[in-house]
């Protein structure tokens, strides 16, 4: 036997781990892309409303408009993958993001951009769905937890980066360039993508399932209702967010009834019989819940409890991000060695001693007493992240891939929505005030304290339905 004939199988064996490198790194640039278009348009809207001469009300939403379409549509593009095909839908769901960032940036009017940013957010919607259930076909099954802390280090790299960068390229160059900047990074994800993830199988026309459009439309409308209610204006909660409720009530309702009936449904109702995939998404729509409460609650502690300037209490915001970015990587790789339900476990209990410390730390410990009890919820929750994925998705038969990492995505974005009204709600009726804002320090503290009360008890449910769903 020839030297050629023994090193052809290791050179096809490097090539193929080249190729799976490369798709990891494609998948972490759409995760990236997909978080920086949330955090990076926040600190742009007092510009933007400057820019346009437009009152804050109006400029939210260029945000809400992202935030609405990417939770409505993630579940409908999950399985409108798993019929065309992932890698396909994959390239160009990056391509409408990036395409609509060109839009953004040469956006003429308020409108104009807002429309932009939904086709953005569509894009965004096609990211979040497939980057997790393309993470799956890229890599090994041993490094599936690695894998998916790897993206969920790059999405909370994603959010910390938003704010720094996007007030750099606006106080250097325009706010223009918060949306341009996404173009370079776009264009390669497309390229790596295609060139580096597996291809879709082709099956025949006759063996591809219909794609559930009356479905898809009613969850939509049933989503943007519910996260509608859950923004209110500063009026408060009102009669109209009261009947959006109610509307988004009825529309699960409908939901459910259509799909059972359906023969090709978008989301087949038995997924929530099985017990992982239940306490699953359940669990995580619980944790976010709580993730959100830190940033809701976290500005006005900081600045009107513990007297910090605006720029002190960002560093301390940022905390956070950056101990989930270092702590993604690391979690995921405690996942593949001592398996995914105990590492789930493990991420819930850092969190669970997270938030109960929290309404226990005296005001005089000042900062400290504030991110240390922040660093342990967020690393609990990128252990969770990272374990709770790979335990779903490891349940999920490999025709419905997409439309599982779409619910566990949707789940997530709902628990954003919820916690940044719930929580609220809780943070001031603890301040007993409804003007937070010009509380006294000692109401605010009262306020904190309530909510990471709730929110310790939030985690506590999160554990019980995890512990129930093994039973």
């Amino acid at each position: 036997m020839s030297v050629a004939t023994v090193e052809l199988p290791e050179r096809a064996a490097a090539r193929v781990r080249r190729s799976a490198g490369w798709a990891l790194v494609a998948l972490s640039l759409s995760t990236l892309l997909s978080s920086l278009g949330t955090s990076i348009a926040n600190v742009a809207m007092p510009t933007l409303a400057q820019a346009f001469g437009a009152p804050f009300q109006d400029v939210q939403w260029i945000v809400l408009a992202y935030l609405l379409a990417t939770t409505a549509l993630v579940v409908a593009v999950g399985r409108l993958g798993d019929i065309v095909g992932r890698r396909r839908l994959m390239t160009t769901g990056i391509l409408v993001f990036t395409a609509a960032s060109l839009l953004c940036g040469a956006a003429p009017t308020l409108g104009f951009l807002v429309a932009a940013r939904v086709a953005q957010g569509l894009g965004a919607a096609v990211m979040m769905a497939l980057a997790v259930a393309l993470a799956g076909e890229a890599g090994s099954k041993a490094k599936a937890g690695s894998t998916l802390g790897l993206l969920g280090t790059m999405s909370a790299v994603g959010t910390a980066l938003g704010p720094s960068l996007g007030g750099a390229l606006i106080a250097g160059v325009g706010w223009r360039a918060i949306f341009l900047v996404n173009l370079p990074i776009g264009l390669a994800a497309a390229f790596l993508v295609r060139r580096h993830l597996p291809p879709d199988p082709s099956p025949g026309t006759a063996d591809r399932p219909a794609f559930d459009k009356s479905g898809s439309l009613l969850l939509a409308l049933t989503l943007v209702a519910y996260a509608l209610a859950m923004t209110p204006g500063r009026d408060g909660f009102g009669p109209v967010d009261a009947g959006l409720l109610v509307a988004a009530l009825l529309g699960a309702t409908a939901f459910a009834i259509v799909e059972r009936r359906s023969a090709s449904p978008l989301v087949r109702l038995d997924l929530f019989r099985q017990p992982v995939l239940a306490a699953g998404f359940a669990a995580n729509a619980l944790v976010t819940t709580v993730v959100m409460a830190t940033l809701v609650v976290g500005p006005f502690h900081l600045s009107g409890a513990l007297a910090l300037d605006a720029a002190q209490a960002g560093l301390a915001m940022s905390c956070g991000p950056l101990v989930a970015a270092l702590a993604g990587v690391p979690a995921g790789r405690l996942v593949d060695r001592l398996g995914a339900a105990r590492m789930v476990d493990a991420g819930l209990a850092l969190m669970a001693i997270g938030a109960s410390t929290l309404p226990l730390m005296p005001i005089s410990l000042g900062v400290f007493g504030y991110v240390v009890p922040l660093a342990v919820v967020t690393a609990g929750y990128a252990l969770f992240q990272a374990a709770n994925g790979t335990a779903v998705m490891a349940q999920a038969d490999p025709t419905q891939r997409g439309v599982v990492s779409g619910l566990l995505n949707l789940s997530r974005n709902l628990g954003l929505v919820t916690g940044a009204s719930a929580m609220g709600a809780v943070f001031a009726a603890g301040a007993a005030t409804s003007d937070v804002a010009s509380a006294d320090p000692a109401a605010i503290a009262a306020g904190m304290r309530a909510a990471f009360v709730v929110a310790a008890g939030l985690v506590a449910i999160a554990i019980a339905v995890t512990v129930a769903s093994r039973r």
